[in-house]
C-alpha cells in the first residue's frame, strides 16, 4: 500500500476568476492539498514513485495525468485550477512524478528505464490505488508514454488525451540530429545543450542555478511558449528545477529507440490530441502520420499557445479533450 507523505495544512484556495480565462492565467501551485490530493510514495517493481491522487468515487476508472520531460506533477496544476474556476469536478485523479523527475528518483538500474517500463509503472500505480481502467492524458514525453500505455493495456485504457505529445519528428531528430536539424531546430539545439551539460555532472546543476539567479532561464525556455515574457516566474523556476540533463538525454535516447509506428498501431481506444499553433516540438507531418497510424485519433490546434498548452491555455485544453461541455469564450480576453 502507498505510504502517505505528511502534507502541510491546507491553505484557503483563491476565489475562482471569471469562466473565461486568458493566456497563462495561473501560476504553478506545489501544494497538493489545495486540490484535495493526497501525496503517496509507492514502492513498485520499477522503483519508488511519488504520486498525487484525488478523491475516490465509486468509479473504477481513473484519470491519469502524465507530465513531460523537465516537468513534474505541478505542470498540471493550471489545468486543475481552470477546472476549479469553471466548477468542473475532476475526481479519481492520479498524477505521478515519473521515474527520474519531480520527487521520484531514477531507478538504480537506468538501463531498465524504457518507454515500455515507464508505461508499466503507470499501470502499476493505478492498480495499486484500486483502479481497473483509466483515461490517460500525457503532455510531451508523457504523451509518448500514454500512447504506449494504450497500446500495451488495450482493455484497461478507456481513452487517451495528448497535449503537445512528442512523436515522430522528435524521434527523427534524436536518430539523425544533423540531417533533421531544420525540422525541429529548437529541440535539436536543446538536446545538444543537455548532452553538453550532462558531461559536467553535478557542475551542470550549479550552472542552471546560476542562470536562474541571473534571470536568464526565461530566455532558455522562451521557445517553448507563445508569449514567454508574461509567463509567471514560478513556471520558469519549476522548469529550471526539473531541467535535469542526464534525465533529458536518457528520455530522448529511449524515445529514439522506440518503434512508435508498430506499437501505436495496436491502440483501439479513442485518442484526442491537441497542441499549440506555435508548438516548436510538433509538426504538421507529425499530425498526418499520427492519424495514419492511429486512425481514430482526432487532432486539433489551440490558437495562441506553444508547447505547454495546459499552462498557456488550460481551459481550452479542458474543452478540447472533452472533459466537459464547451463554454463560450470571449475572444477579447484571449
Amino acid at each position: 500500500m502507498p505510504a502517505p507523505i505528511p502534507e502541510p495544512a491546507a491553505q484557503p484556495r483563491p476565489a475562482p476568476p471569471a469562466t473565461v480565462l486568458g493566456y497563462s492565467p495561473f501560476a504553478l501551485d506545489p501544494d497538493a492539498r489545495h486540490f484535495g490530493l493526497t501525496t503517496s510514495s509507492m514502492r513498485l517493481r520499477g522503483g519508488t514513485v511519488v504520486v498525487r491522487h484525488g478523491r475516490r468515487t465509486t468509479s473504477q476508472t481513473a484519470t491519469i495525468l502524465l507530465h513531460g520531460a523537465a516537468g513534474s506533477w505541478t505542470t498540471w496544476t493550471p489545468l486543475l485550477q481552470a477546472a476549479h474556476a469553471t466548477e468542473r469536478d475532476l475526481p479519481d485523479l492520479i498524477i505521478p512524478d515519473l521515474p527520474g523527475w519531480g520527487d521520484s528518483p531514477l531507478p538504480a538500474d537506468e538501463a531498465s528505464l524504457t518507454v515500455e517500463s515507464m508505461a508499466e509503472t503507470v499501470a502499476e500505480v493505478a492498480r495499486a490505488l484500486g483502479y481497473e481502467r483509466w483515461n490517460v492524458v500525457g503532455h510531451s514525453m508523457g504523451g509518448f508514454i500514454a500512447l504506449q500505455l494504450a497500446a500495451s493495456e488495450t482493455r484497461a485504457t478507456a481513452s487517451v488525451g495528448l497535449v503537445s505529445a512528442t512523436s515522430f519528428s522528435i524521434q527523427d531528430s534524436v536518430r539523425h540530429p544533423i540531417r533533421h536539424f531544420f525540422v525541429l531546430p529548437a529541440f535539436t539545439t536543446l538536446l545538444l545543450t543537455m548532452r553538453i551539460l550532462r558531461l559536467g555532472g553535478s557542475a551542470s546543476r550549479s550552472l542552471i542555478t546560476a542562470l536562474a539567479r541571473l534571470n536568464l532561464l526565461r530566455g532558455l525556455v522562451a521557445p517553448l511558449f507563445r508569449r514567454p515574457g508574461i509567463i509567471d516566474g514560478a513556471v520558469v523556476a519549476a522548469i529550471g528545477t526539473e531541467l535535469r540533463p542526464a534525465g533529458f538525454v536518457l528520455a530522448a535516447v529511449r524515445a529514439g529507440a522506440y518503434d512508435a509506428t508498430r506499437r501505436w498501431a495496436q491502440i483501439v481506444c479513442p485518442v484526442r490530441a491537441v497542441h499549440g499553433d506555435d508548438d516548436v516540438f510538433v509538426t504538421a507531418a507529425d499530425d498526418a502520420k499520427l492519424r495514419e497510424v492511429v486512425p481514430q485519433c482526432v487532432i486539433s490546434t489551440i490558437a495562441g499557445a506553444g508547447h505547454f498548452g495546459q499552462i498557456e491555455r488550460p481551459l481550452q485544453v479542458l474543452l478540447r479533450l472533452e472533459f466537459a461541455a464547451p463554454l463560450p469564450v470571449d475572444p477579447a480576453t484571449t
